[in-house]
């Protein structure tokens, strides 16, 4: 092993034939100029870094013409091991890997572009670990010397021999309906290996689109058939990245219960997963992964759930001695101060809509000035419908709504089709530089094509465009979507922060309870029959309207000691019977 102080990654496609911004670089490098090869041009025509000689001066990053196409970061001085895997030369790479634990679901933490999914594919077997060597096959008899002595050594010994069969439910299930055409039973009677395919079905609630075609399904029933066809298979080993992606909040609890059932003495699951509230539940330990987005990941050293997330909060990884994050995150009881004499800036009365077979009504209720109210119901139940109307995106046919206030709206689905740059779509927002840009890290996407964008990346871009507008009435639908856990409670201290600094107010749809309870100071919420009708009630105090609607998913939530954040209870334990006999299911 070659100990490397630091590691470089450049994007070789950017640099790819850039003669001159190659150039650039070597001329200005002062290993370089000092006699030594440290940057050089590749084979390919593109750009090489020597990690070994690097001295990590930074002046290539600077003055190169191509933005972004070179990091160069420290590496911690601990770190004394090769990588498991690295992509390439200059390339990202992953130090060591969670370890599955039979009886156990292992949960995995951490940013975008970490690492978090190329861990998963090399415990699925997609990715052979190639330990930064790039000049011999990979093999697993290299994995199983890495972690020998370790309980990681079984395990992986039992994956080269075939012992471990594998199951895995990757990120994108988007992708199914380009993959496989045909109706949803025919997909998952394929992949029926254990023969129980009636009681998936009935669990993962899918009896009622089984002959429905894969392209006509929803993201929420995509998200569901991907968990069904992974659990269906006869697999040790079942992987799960991010489950929670488009279901709502009572599918999200009912998914981390079922997730959290298939582990026994025999199964061992792992789980990626953003949401903070869903990962508690499901997970019996929990690696962090830190490092640098796009850089390197290292995976932590196994804790157990609760700590692991406090840890993750407090951005200080006591054990590894190591910062990742300059404040820590502090949950409070954000109750908005009861004040008759804080004027309304809009409201709504005896509000009614018909959209085909669905009937939405909304009782009477208002938004005070200098507010964040939450909007919280299942799927299907109306809440886009009814932002819209406060958006003046639809009509009501009934009822009243002010409609004397100026409003933003960030929808639901995004526009992604557009070839404009990001820094002209953002003009507006370049007046905020501290609440908006910096924060939400934008200027990185500046002449990027909004057409070009991830989904994370458009969703950050959106809220700022939001954001930016000339408006006392923000309306933003589940902006956590595509965001990791990190941007999320980001995106959130940002949104309650401008609203407050501005003197504006803001409507929030999202289905991340532990966002919404960051956020909010009131709720809105959702009642009805999903598909068919749904009533908007409220808003209520924080306390009140989450009592509201955790009664009716039969949860309770209480909050953690150290971190103020709330858990869920297990279900009947004492302090749940405890709560529930109180009538406080929040609190």
């Amino acid at each position: 092993m070659v100990r490397r102080e630091r590691i470089a990654v450049v994007d070789r496609e950017k640099l790819k034939g850039r003669k001159q911004a190659i150039k650039i670089c070597i001329d200005a490098c002062p290993v370089n100029r000092a006699g030594r090869t440290c940057i050089y041009e590749t084979s390919e025509g593109s750009m090489g870094i020597d990690e070994l000689l690097c001295i990590g001066c930074g002046i290539c990053i600077n003055v190169c013409p191509i933005q972004d196409s070179i990091k160069i970061i420290n590496l911690p001085s601990k770190l004394n091991e090769d990588p498991i895997h690295r992509y390439g030369e200059n390339s990202f790479a992953l130090y060591s890997l969670p370890t599955p634990i039979f009886g156990k679901v292992i949960g995995i933490l951490g940013i975008n572009g970490i690492g978090k999914s190329t861990a998963l594919k090399v415990l699925a077997g997609q990715i052979k670990p190639n330990f930064g060597k790039f000049d011999k096959e990979p093999n697993y008899d290299d994995l199983v010397n890495y972690f020998k002595g370790t309980e990681a050594q079984t395990f992986f010994e039992k994956i080269k021999n075939g012992e471990i069969k594998i199951s895995y439910k990757p990120q994108s299930v988007d992708l199914i309906p380009k993959q496989f055409s045909g109706k949803v039973k025919d997909l998952l009677r394929k992949v029926d290996e254990k023969k129980n395919f009636e009681e998936i079905v009935d669990k993962l609630e899918l009896k009622e689109i089984l002959e429905r075609e894969i392209s006509q399904v929803s993201g929420g029933e995509l998200q569901r058939i991907a968990i069904a066809a992974t659990v269906l298979r006869n697999a040790n080993l079942y992987v799960f990245d991010e489950p929670s992606s488009y279901l709502d909040i009572k599918q999200r609890i009912k998914i981390s219960n079922f997730i959290k059932e298939l582990a026994d003495e025999d199964t061992a699951v792992i789980v990626v997963e953003h949401d903070l509230l869903i990962l508690d539940n499901m997970t019996d330990l929990v690696h962090i992964i830190y490092g640098s987005e796009d850089v390197f990941g290292i995976v932590s050293q196994p804790r157990t759930t609760r700590v692991a997330i406090n840890t993750f909060l407090s951005g200080y990884l006591k054990e590894e001695n190591v910062r990742i994050r300059d404040a820590k995150v502090n949950f409070t009881t954000s109750q908005l101060k009861e004040d008759k004499n804080t004027p309304e800036l809009t409201s709504w009365k005896d509000v009614s809509k018909k959209l085909g077979d669905f009937d939405l009504s909304a009782e009477k209720g208002s938004v005070k000035k200098e507010e964040v109210i939450g909007i919280l119901g299942e799927n299907g139940i109306g809440k886009t419908s009814f932002v819209k109307l406060l958006a003046k995106v639809e009509t009501h046919d009934n009822g009243e709504i002010n409609s004397q206030v100026n409003v933003s709206y960030k929808p639901q689905y995004l526009n992604s089709e557009s070839e404009e740059l990001v820094i002209t779509l953002l003009s507006k927002a370049q007046q905020y530089q501290n609440q908006l840009i910096k924060p939400l890290n934008l200027e990185p996407l500046y002449m990027k094509q909004i057409n070009q964008l991830s989904g994370g990346q458009l969703q950050r871009v959106s809220i700022a465009y939001c954001l930016s507008q000339n408006a006392d009435l923000f309306l933003l639908d589940e902006p956590s979507a595509y965001l990791d856990v990190e941007q999320r409670l980001r995106v959130s201290k940002v949104i309650r922060d401008f609203m407050e600094e501005k003197n504006k107010s803001c409507l929030v749809v999202d289905h991340d309870l532990l966002f919404m309870d960051f956020i909010s100071q009131r709720l809105l919420v959702f009642d009805g029959v999903p598909a068919k009708n749904g009533i908007a009630l409220g808003p209520f105090t924080m306390e009140e309207g989450m009592n509201k609607f955790l009664k009716k998913l039969d949860i309770t939530v209480r909050r953690d000691e150290e971190s103020m954040r709330p858990r869920i209870n297990k279900l009947d334990s004492v302090k749940d019977r405890e709560q529930k006999g109180k009538g406080r299911y929040y609190y």
